[in-house]
């Protein structure tokens, strides 16, 4: 009797498990989708007002709230795809996400906010991000981590198999009402922990951690990375006028293209990269937060005649 006591119990009792935990999920996404209205009130005041006191006040409510969506159980699965004004990536093994933002200062320039989360399949594991760009000096030869963070937005994770597994990740930096910057950061995991930076990008005589790009404000730039040939593309970017080699809030692209080709986990320097039979998507990768404020009111108008 006794072994056939114990099917029917648990015949009796998983319907009602099951149903706990389906309510218990439910509850979850009701949750994080409330999270989510939220993000997208203070989002739009933080990338749109054109104040900025307001603007950093909505980020700081931002960031409270985030914690709070992110700390609901299994949040990692959550998509908070409807919050346009940052940019969440998963890595492509699924181990971790990075979410990342700017805020804009009234002088053009940018301050950075994200998280690395990781996927830890229940319980809130993350690492903030603090960006601290102005104290980082020479960042092609600085490693970091994520309390010391060369900010950027952004929009590529790659990862490299190589016998100490690594992720590439491609940025947009902002800069100055002058210039714009993107990188070419390397993100690593030394005891579980983020480490920013690593010496796998050679040529020209010299091996750098990350790589940082500045050019005119008023350009746009290629980054992107091409799967099929194991390479990160851009444009060669120089001055209209040799003179103004020092200037680098000049530079823009010449019509050739550059790149980084993965060999051996290295990542080594290549010029004059044919890319005729490439598409040139230029900077689809990544819109500025005013630009994309502007595109999406402009759309609103049109479907509002």
């Amino acid at each position: 009797m006794k072994k056939i006591c114990i099917p029917i119990v648990l015949i009796f009792l998983l319907p009602r498990l099951i149903f706990a935990q389906h309510s218990d999920e439910t509850a979850n996404i009701k949750m994080l989708r409330s999270y989510e209205d939220s993000l997208i009130v203070m989002g739009k005041t933080m990338v749109n007002d054109t104040e900025e006191t307001k603007r950093q006040t909505a980020n700081y409510s931002f960031i409270k709230t985030l914690v709070g969506a992110l700390k609901v159980p299994n949040s990692f699965l959550y998509p908070f795809d409807s919050v346009k004004m940052v940019k969440i990536i998963n890595s492509p093994d699924n181990r971790f996400r990075i979410i990342t933002w700017p805020v804009m200062f009234d002088d053009g320039s940018y301050r950075f906010y994200g998280t690395i989360q990781i996927n830890t399949g229940g319980k809130l594991l993350m690492y903030p991000l603090n960006d601290a760009s102005s104290d980082i000096k020479h960042p092609e030869d600085t490693i970091t981590d994520n309390h010391k963070w060369y900010g950027a937005e952004y929009y590529n994770i790659i990862p490299v198999y190589t016998p100490k597994l690594y992720y590439v990740l491609l940025g947009w930096k902002g800069n100055t009402i002058r210039s714009t910057k993107k990188v070419i950061e390397v993100l690593s995991f030394n005891n579980d922990k983020p480490v920013l930076g690593m010496p796998v990008f050679d040529g020209n005589g010299k091996t750098r951690k990350r790589i940082v790009f500045e050019y005119n404000r008023q350009t746009s730039m290629l980054l992107r990375y091409i799967m099929d040939q194991n390479t990160i593309v851009f444009d060669h970017l120089s001055p209209p006028d040799p003179k103004m080699k020092d200037q680098k809030d000049s530079y823009g692209p010449d019509l050739s293209y550059d790149g980084y080709k993965l060999k051996n986990g290295h990542w080594v320097y290549v010029d004059n990269l044919d890319m005729r039979n490439e598409p040139e998507n230029r900077d689809n990768d990544y819109t500025d937060p005013k630009k994309q404020a502007q595109i999406d009111k402009a759309a609103a108008g049109a479907s509002n005649q």
